[in-house]
């Protein structure tokens, strides 16, 4: 604040306080007796009978008034109010906001910063740690895989043993921390709309579902020529790439003859944000420790 507002600001603050204060002890009468002529202790002001008396405020509420005069000067002069001037107390605003991060950080290190060093699966083994990262996962992931973890169109099941990057801790750390970008490039340009078909039915006949065998024996060339280097010779997939395993019938964009065509022809994108800017480590360990055992109810009941 430059030199002439901080002098603006003191000089209508002391210039308040001194009209208010002036305001009070002009107006303040000593009470009259009650013996007195009533003539004199009325204000002169009639209106429709009735007169209106000119009695002094009571004494309790004039040292109210008093009190809060004394109570603003004291204020000023201990707290910042009067322009730059600081009051004695040094308190500032942005000092108040550090004290209240630092016991922030204090509580949550006591609540959440036992587990930052604690093995994934030993946290999994405590329903109080779970619990919160169950609440943490509600508000962070839900939005994306369901509020049981059950998966959306797009976007995985995480209660199942079906993994895209690998289930385990390190996996499912490495995912929160730097997210997943899955790529499933169209193929429609390169095999045409026959690839597209024969591969399809292939599909269909690796997971066992309803196929027309003459054109899945044309997709399984096609396959073997294009689809083989992310998925594999038998379909199951690969983990480091992020590739599905086609054998298991579980579909992360559905299973049907059409979307699968629609999946072979155009392709897929998709993308798991990085969550370790946006939440601390010990949180992250919570939210993979859920993540971990929802998979594994049973280990985790037992």
């Amino acid at each position: 604040m430059s030199t002439f507002w901080s002098v603006w600001v003191i000089v209508l603050t002391l210039a308040n306080l001194a009209l208010v204060t002036w305001v009070l002890f002009a107006n303040r009468k000593v009470a009259v007796d009650d013996q007195d002529d009533p003539e004199n202790r009325t204000t002169g002001h009639v209106y429709d009978g009735i007169e209106e008396y000119d009695n002094p405020l009571p004494k309790w509420w004039f040292l109210l008034f008093i009190f809060t005069l004394v109570f603003s000067a004291v204020y000023l002069v201990i707290y910042p109010g009067m322009g730059n001037f600081k009051g004695i107390a040094g308190w500032t605003s942005v000092g108040a906001l550090k004290a209240s991060e630092a016991k922030a950080q204090a509580e949550f290190k006591e609540n959440f910063g036992q587990y930052v060093d604690m093995p994934i699966e030993k946290i999994a083994e405590n329903r109080e740690a779970l619990k919160m990262g169950a609440r943490i996962f509600a508000n962070n992931c839900a939005v994306c895989h369901g509020a049981d973890g059950g998966g959306n169109y797009g976007f995985p099941n995480l209660t199942d043993s079906d993994w895209l990057y690998g289930g385990t801790p390190e996996k499912i750390l490495e995912t929160l921390h730097n997210g997943r970008q899955g790529l499933m490039p169209p193929q429609g340009p390169i095999i045409g709309e026959d690839g597209v078909k024969n591969v399809t039915e292939y599909v269909l006949a690796m997971n066992g579902l309803e196929h027309d065998a003459a054109l899945a024996e044309q997709g399984k060339q096609v396959f073997g020529t294009v689809c083989m280097a992310c998925h594999g010779a038998d379909g199951k997939g690969n983990q480091a790439l992020g590739a599905p395993n086609l054998t298991d019938d579980i579909w992360l964009y559905g299973g049907t003859r059409e979307e699968i065509q629609h999946t072979v022809r155009g392709g897929r994108s998709n993308n798991m944000p990085s969550q370790k800017d946006k939440l601390r480590e010990d949180k992250i360990r919570l939210v993979a420790a859920y993540v971990y055992s929802l998979s594994r109810q049973e280990d985790v009941q037992q």
